[in-house]
């Protein structure tokens, strides 16, 4: 007697990087007389570019749409069950089952499951003080923040935005609001804007931004922000300032957003990300991924575990979970940490560990700064670019690189990426065979430059 075997329900949480890209190649592998693929979005969109929210508040992506990849019709032509506006507000893994609201009508139902991907991304930190969820306080992490933000400037009369925080969000939506015409001033923990940079590298980009109009400030912690009669946000207050303020935007990170898997006893690591092995699973759980910036992911060069919530990582982790899921092998080894950025036409990269994080994790290292150009001296428009490289001493692993400059530095960074997730030495790297021509680089790459001058001071320390 032929039985057909039993068609598996995996259910999906969060539409996003992660979570659809689990989905879409999961379907690519499984069909949908062998795989139920069912996906929650409390949102209005799925698949979309948050690092591009900056540029479309700015003005230089002109149309929302653009941003996204996939939309939900796109997802449903393929037999993925997306369901649109439902929270998912409690995980029961013993009963394998989840517990959505539709946002809508309110009405809460279980849905089992036989595999089960959490993407539930992060959320913008909102600091525990007076004010902080007042009208014209924003958040930008998803496109219903960002629209919500440009809902906000476009009903605004006042022109001035205060941009609370100095990392990779504040930075871009700070020039974004440059751009809108507003008066902009970013108020910054920190002793120079991009913490994710050392100090003396960030001050490259604290000039950049005073360049462009930008009053930074820095060394101030908001203790309250102050609304008017209407309830609307007026100004933000510091220890010993008071800024005025029409809108405020909030850049001062994120954290994963790991509250249903907390509830439900899924492990969590020291930044409050969920813990995976190399395929994605859940610690611990047969039946259980995740991926994308609710995650922690290991350090390759550190060898500790790290929230670090970019895109990138969250594509990646969706094709090895939807591959694990749709019955193929998969891993995620880990990162380095490579990052990059601009302001205007500065452009901000970094990889690897910064001098605090080395020595977090016990290394002995010598770091070297070098000044160089983009391109042969000679050559028209040739610009300025910083590098600064860490190496392990006695060894001379290349530990990690930053660098600050105008075109053409910014992806300079990847040969770093490379020679970081290969293990090399700085020693190494001076013999990479990299391409040259006068248009784009000089006779010696600035990231070789300051491969050598490490390599000549990680020599000496022997």
């Amino acid at each position: 007697m032929n039985m057909s075997r039993a068609r598996e329900r995996l259910v999906v949480i969060g539409g996003d990087a992660a979570g659809m890209s689990a989905a879409s190649q999961a379907r690519r592998l499984k069909g949908p007389d062998e795989l139920e693929i069912v996906a929650f979005e409390r949102g209005h969109f799925t698949s979309y570019s948050a690092c591009g929210i900056p540029y479309w508040v700015g003005g230089d992506v002109t149309d929302r749409d653009e941003l996204i990849a996939r939309t939900p019709e796109e997802h449903r032509a393929r037999d993925i069950d997306l369901r649109l506006r439902t929270e998912v507000t409690e995980l029961d893994p013993d009963g394998q089952r989840v517990r959505a609201r539709d946002l809508e009508s309110g009405e809460e139902s279980w849905t089992s499951y036989d595999k089960l991907v959490i993407a539930t991304g992060a959320r913008p930190i909102r600091p525990d003080m007076p004010g902080a969820d007042a009208a014209g306080v924003h958040g930008v992490q998803t496109l219903d923040d960002g629209q919500a933000l440009l809902d906000t400037l476009e009903g605004t009369r006042g022109r001035r935005a205060v941009v609370v925080g100095a990392g990779y969000i504040g930075v871009e939506m700070a020039e974004a609001l440059i751009k809108r015409g507003y008066e902009v001033t970013v108020v910054n923990r920190g002793s120079e804007p991009m913490s994710t940079l050392d100090p003396d590298m960030g001050c490259l980009v604290h000039d950049a931004m005073e360049g462009l109009g930008i009053t930074m400030v820095n060394d101030a912690e908001v203790t309250k922000i102050l609304t008017g009669e209407d309830g609307r946000v007026r100004a933000v207050v510091t220890q010993d300032r008071e800024f005025p303020a029409d809108v405020v935007v909030l850049g001062i990170g994120v954290r994963p957003e790991t509250a249903l898997a907390k509830a439900a006893g899924l492990p969590l690591g020291p930044h409050g990300g969920l813990l995976t092995d190399r395929s994605m699973r859940v610690r611990g759980h047969e039946d259980i991924w995740s991926g994308g910036d609710c995650v922690e992911v290991l350090d390759l060069v550190s060898g500790q575990e790290r929230h670090i919530p970019l895109g990138t990582h969250a594509n990646k982790h969706g094709q090895v979970i939807g591959t694990n899921v749709g019955g193929g092998y998969a891993t995620f080894p880990g990162v380095v940490g490579t990052a990059v950025s601009k302001v205007c036409d500065l452009e901000i990269a970094r990889t690897g560990l910064r001098e605090k994080d080395a020595r977090r994790a016990g290394l002995r290292f010598e770091a070297v700064t070098i000044e160089s150009t983009s391109r042969a001296g000679y050559y028209p428009n040739a610009s300025p670019m910083t590098v600064k490289m860490l190496a392990e001493l006695r060894t001379g692993r290349l530990l990690g690189v930053q660098i600050v400059g105008r075109e053409g530095a910014g992806k300079r960074v990847d040969i770093a990426a490379v020679a970081l997730t290969a293990g090399m030495t700085v020693e190494q790297m001076t013999a990479l065979d990299l391409g040259y021509a006068p248009p784009f680089s000089p006779v010696w790459d600035p990231v070789l430059v300051a491969a050598r001058k490490a390599a000549a001071k990680a020599r000496g320390s022997m």
